[in-house]
């Protein structure tokens, strides 16, 4: 059996054009940062110019376009679509700043605290045992989790490695040592009741997650009324969130999770560089 690619004689490859939803300021960042590597590893060629790459890649990632579609679309192989986002992805998940050196940052500009919560970016199903520990059941889906930091206004400081999708958030804030890292910095941590237990420090609390109610115990209308004012502060972790999710390639993953985590830095990088413009 073979497989012929070509098209059938009465047949055309049709192109349309798209609006890419961007600043030239990404594509400019992107595609500097792409000349500064092929300086730096002496690449003296590529097909097509490092600003127009910068815009193939972006389409993929905003749009979430096939990299067949867009090797057609540009008179290139599918093979270099692939490449030219893999390598640009690395070069901007190297960007992304560190857990420690983030709360550095925000401790250095006067903040106070910072909003953390945990998502989960859907992936396709794969076949065998070892996808069943990325079945959430909590969303009854699989994907992978991962957490994320803001500042008070919402802004995206720093994002950690993505992990199974069954990892509960306290897991993930235990691995990344969470709470040791804001307490060097002296900064505090709002959180949704998934992080309770967290922070067993009653005297001088560093993550407050508010007052959870049980069938033997009712909350009181103060801790109802503290509670309403801890959802008030930590509404701008979710525009952070959204704005990390207008990348569409994260509607449901389909590349290897093991990049998964190169992925999600490489677009909080890019997110930044929309947002805070």
């Amino acid at each position: 059996m073979t497989k012929i690619k070509k098209l059938p004689e009465d047949t055309c490859s049709l192109v349309y054009q798209c609006r890419l939803p961007l600043s030239t300021r990404a594509v400019n960042h992107l595609a500097d940062l792409l000349r500064r590597h092929l300086k730096a590893i002496r690449s003296r060629w590529r097909i097509l110019p490092p600003g127009k790459i910068a815009v193939i890649v972006l389409a993929v990632l905003r749009h979430d376009q096939r990299l067949a579609d867009m090797a057609g679309g540009n008179d290139v192989s599918e093979s270099s679509v692939r490449r030219w986002r893999d390598e640009l992805i690395g070069l901007l998940a190297a960007q992304a700043p560190r857990l420690d050196r983030a709360l550095k940052k925000v401790a250095k500009q006067g903040g106070e605290l910072v909003l953390i919560d945990g998502t989960l970016i859907r992936t396709r199903r794969r076949t065998g045992k070892a996808d069943r520990r990325n079945y959430s059941g909590k969303h009854r889906s699989h994907g992978l989790h991962f957490l994320a930091l803001t500042d008070e206004r919402g802004r995206l400081i720093w994002i950690s490695a993505a992990r199974p999708g069954r990892t509960h958030d306290n897991t993930a804030a235990r691995h990344d040592h969470i709470l040791a890292h804001l307490r060097a910095a002296g900064l505090g941590a709002l959180a949704d009741l998934g992080f309770r237990g967290l922070d067993n420090d009653v005297l001088d609390p560093v993550i407050v997650t508010g007052f959870h109610a049980t069938r033997t115990h009712k909350l009181t209308v103060g801790q109802k009324t503290a509670n309403r004012v801890l959802a008030v502060g930590r509404a701008p972790v979710e525009h952070g969130f959204a704005h990390l999710k207008n990348w569409r390639i994260l509607t449901k993953l389909r590349t290897d999770p093991a990049r998964a985590t190169h992925l999600l830095r490489a677009l909080l990088v890019l997110t930044n560089l929309e947002v805070n413009r």
